[in-house]
């Protein structure tokens, strides 16, 4: 079976540098996802410090990441990409299933960013 969400390098060595200052009772980060953004769901990410019994849990590059059961279907076949800029960094979600019926209403949907909160 092929994982709901592949990790770039990236995105596995920021997650293990953010676990490695996270609180005790952390075991991991979570990926959800909310109503709004440009393709009406916008990506969350916050530390888990339980595993809910219908979380996936992706084991990938020595992370783990736990996805929440309701965002599984909007996840899938999704990269999780961390990009470092001059004045900001952020993860990247790379989905191709996102879609947009006016591409200037939101120029980057194939890269919906959820700026880093930890």
């Amino acid at each position: 079976m092929n994982s709901i969400i592949k990790l770039s390098d990236n995105a596995a060595s920021r997650i293990k540098e953010i676990m490695s200052s996270a609180e005790k009772n952390a075991i991991g980060v979570r990926v959800s996802v909310k109503s709004g953004g440009c393709a009406g769901m916008s990506y969350v990410m916050e530390y888990s410090k339980e595993i809910n019994p219908n979380d996936e849990v992706i084991e990938d590059k020595g992370v783990k990441v736990y996805i929440d059961s309701a965002a599984v279907m909007y996840l899938l076949g999704t990269e999780m990409d961390y990009k470092k800029e001059e004045f900001s960094s952020t993860f990247v979600f790379n989905n191709p299933n996102e879609t947009i019926s006016s591409p200037r209403s939101c120029r980057a949907l194939t890269q919906q960013r959820q700026s880093e909160s930890f």
